[in-house]
């Protein structure tokens, strides 16, 4: 495996550790969101 193929697949993981992050805020955000309007944490669900 050259040095060339190694910085692809760290390219990637990176990506996908970003995207995971900006998913993980945006649920938080919901998480939030859903609390402040419902008063539950998980509407519709006890």
């Amino acid at each position: 495996m050259n040095n060339k193929e190694s910085k692809v697949v760290e390219k990637e993981k990176i990506v996908a550790e970003k995207l995971n992050g900006r998913f993980a805020m945006m649920g938080f955000v919901a998480l939030v969101g859903a609390y402040l309007t419902t008063g539950q944490i998980i509407p519709g669900f006890i």
